[in-house]
């Protein structure tokens, strides 16, 4: 099922109304045969009460119309063609609304998810919408990412309303089945991040994924033990993140050198501080080497690999090289953060 970012007024908060509406519509209209109720004669021929009114209103705004009750001076007929029968009309107006409305939706969001699959073009997946699945959409944004082009898969419905509310489209369902990332649209993707709870299902997904492209998309997946990582790069995973590593690792900087993991903090907090970014190398800059830049340089990326700046060997920037560089995130106009 596909969730497009929309907000709208909840289905019982409408009946509600049109509820009210109607009852309304039908006590004002007891109330103005009640105040002629001289004017109308019923088969017993013994006057109208107010329970009397009362039927001749429900049946005569429902279209019933017995016929047992009916208007007999020329007040109470010009009150049936000026009042009851408009309030007839709307009284099946507000009834039918209800319908009304929930097919007009429908044909909309026909409308929409059509026009929304026209433009959906290297998008980016996120397979889950848990703490993970959020930094990593944050992190999208921060870049300047577009917000249409992401759309999260996720199964629980928690997730499902919170992306939804966050303006994102969202795929419910299981993002280790086909249908569901076709749904998606992941043979047009641009990536897929697979950000679920549970290893295995990350490995699933990873060989859905490459079985519906062929590998053409990159796939990028976070897992949390170290032994499950070869096992995800072997279903198709370009990229794959230990969680647990990961923290152990700050863990233990924070313990033997605490001042390390406050430039890391530093450097993974967006919009304030450092922060690393990356850009294409530009043509004056081509056999230089990095060291010479005004910028802090910290690795090159060359056809794919990361080739870092550490030690005695000598490199040279060549062309089609992507700088990896720290930035002042204060001042910072260009460049990709990462």
């Amino acid at each position: 099922m596909i969730h497009l970012p929309l907000i709208r007024q909840g289905p019982l908060r409408a009946l509600a109304f049109r509820l009210v509406m109607a009852c309304v519509l039908v006590f004002l209209s007891v109330a103005i045969i009640y105040v002629d109720r001289d004017g109308y004669r019923d088969v017993n021929e013994d006057g109208l009460t107010l329970l009397d009114c009362f039927y001749y209103a429900v049946v005569s705004l429902s279209t019933t119309g017995y016929g047992d009750i009916t208007p007999a001076t020329q007040s109470a007929r010009l009150v049936n063609v000026l009042f009851i029968t408009p309030a007839r009309v709307l009284f099946l107006i507000i009834l039918v609304g209800t319908t009304l409305e929930v097919l007009t939706h429908q044909y909309r969001k026909g409308l929409r998810v059509s026009r929304w699959r026209r433009k959906l073009k290297d998008h980016v997946i996120i397979c889950g919408y848990g703490t993970k699945g959020r930094a990593a959409v944050a992190a999208l944004l921060e870049t300047g990412y577009d917000k249409s082009r992401i759309v999260i898969v996720e199964n629980r419905e928690a997730g499902v309303r919170q992306a939804t509310q966050g303006g994102f489209v969202v795929i419910e369902g299981d993002a280790t089945r086909s249908a569901v990332l076709n749904d998606a649209d992941v043979k047009n993707a641009k990536s897929v991040i697979i950000a679920t709870d549970r290893d295995e299902s990350s490995v699933l997904i990873s060989l859905t994924v490459r079985q519906l492209t062929a590998g053409q998309v990159r796939i990028i997946a976070a897992v949390r033990e170290q032994e499950n990582a070869a096992l995800l790069k072997q279903s198709g995973a370009h990229h794959v993140i230990v969680s647990s590593a990961t923290a152990g690792r700050l863990l233990g900087l924070t313990t033997t050198a605490p001042p390390l993991i406050d430039v890391v903090e530093d450097l993974l907090t967006p919009g304030q501080g450092m922060a690393l970014a990356m850009r294409s190398a530009e043509r004056a800059e081509v056999g230089r080497n990095p060291r010479e830049l005004i910028t802090l340089v910290v690795a090159l990326i060359r056809r794919g690999k990361v080739l870092p700046l550490g030690g005695e060997q000598a490199v040279s920037i060549e062309t089609g090289d992507l700088l990896v560089y720290i930035r002042d995130e204060a001042t910072a106009t260009n460049g990709v953060s990462v």
